[in-house]
């Protein structure tokens, strides 16, 4: 999934820390929302939506149906602001790759959102459908159940969800560092090789 370049969200800022807009940008999406809202309502129906979507992102029609549906919890055929907002943090994480960082600040709205039958319980096959906005690999989705499922039901609870976001933005966090030092190693290493020449 990708944002189309020259769209208005391209031009929105998500702290990398927090995956939040700030109030100017909130501000500036709330506009852009009632500009959306042709109706008059504070809310986007199914088709107001679809069009948003699919002139802001490359996803499939099916693709949009599946994520209209899952902001729509309460089966109205509507999403108001708050939903339309949550939407826009996740396509901004995703196309920052911050995808884990999102799911670990948000991470009791994300398993709300994921929790499909309200039972407090995310099953593999739901969590699956909603993959591709998380950027989560179908085998990363087998090893997640696999390795957080810890009452062995093949559902995720909350406790199990938060434990994965938890361990996730950690080795990524690991894996930046690792990153960063190999990168001051090298330009230390040409730096010196350099001066050496230069002798």
């Amino acid at each position: 999934m990708r944002l189309k370049k020259g769209s208005f969200l391209w031009y929105l800022y998500l702290d990398k820390i927090y995956c939040l807009l700030s109030v100017r940008n909130v501000k500036a999406l709330a506009e852009y929302f009632h500009i959306l809202d042709v109706h008059g309502k504070n809310t986007l129906n199914d088709v107001l939506f679809y069009h948003f979507l699919h002139h802001v992102t490359d996803l499939k029609k099916a693709q949009i149906n599946i994520v209209f549906d899952m902001l729509d919890w309460n089966a109205v055929g509507e999403i108001g602001f708050e939903q339309f907002y949550m939407l826009v943090c996740m396509l901004l994480a995703h196309e920052n790759h911050l995808e884990g960082q999102f799911m670990y600040r948000h991470s009791r709205p994300v398993f709300d959102l994921l929790d499909l039958k309200g039972d407090l319980r995310i099953g593999a096959k739901n969590f699956g459908m909603y993959r591709f906005l998380f950027n989560i690999h179908k085998q990363e989705l087998k090893d997640l159940f696999h390795d957080f499922d810890v009452t062995g039901d093949n559902l995720l609870n909350y406790q199990e969800f938060k434990l994965y976001t938890i361990i996730y933005i950690d080795k990524l966090q690991r894996r930046q560092k690792t990153e960063e030092k190999e990168k001051e190693e090298r330009t230390r290493s040409l730096y010196w090789k350099r001066k050496c020449h230069m002798k």
